[in-house]
């Protein structure tokens, strides 16, 4: 269903979406978030949006087959083409884990119970794991309706996010 979707069928749903995340972010310092690939919800105006209301966005980058770091994003201009041709951060290295108050965790699918279905290489799960990072922050799942299912195959390394937008 979701590479059905046209650009701006896409643009219209993700409105909605950041319309929530803009509410559920509002008091936070610190927001881990991801720079959306073209099938995924579209926030890079609030990515923007956040940076220019002084908050700290951190997007992640990987460093290896199994690994990710989170380094500062300043805007677009801070951004280049890495691992799997994603757009990834070069700004400072950020590693003071227990400051993100948010998570924004990109998914292919979500349960009630908040699994995720991800893209297959357990980026997330492993950094959310060794990193500590999801016990100081809220994670929130965020997907567009239409990927919201009844169950979502689990194993003991999935990690589940305590909300889905």
């Amino acid at each position: 269903m979701k590479r059905q979707l046209t650009r701006q069928q896409r643009e219209e749903l993700s409105l909605s979406i950041v319309t929530c995340i803009r509410e559920r972010v509002k008091d936070a310092t610190t927001i881990m978030a991801y720079y959306p690939l073209p099938d995924e919800v579209d926030i890079r105006q609030l990515l923007d949006e956040l940076v220019a209301g002084g908050k700290t966005v951190l997007l992640p980058r990987v460093t290896g087959d199994e690994t990710m770091e989170l380094r500062v994003y300043t805007g677009p201009e801070g951004l280049s083409e890495g691992a799997f041709h994603i757009l990834e951060p070069v700004g400072e290295l950020f590693t003071d884990y227990a400051s993100v108050d948010v998570i924004l965790v990109p998914g292919l699918a979500f349960d009630a119970l908040g699994h995720r279905l991800g893209r297959g290489r357990g980026y997330y799960d492993r950094f959310l794991i060794t990193s500590g990072i999801a016990e100081s922050g809220k994670t929130i799942g965020v997907c567009f309706d239409f990927q919201k299912v009844a169950e979502v195959p689990v194993d003991e390394y999935d990690i589940p996010v305590d909300e889905v937008i």
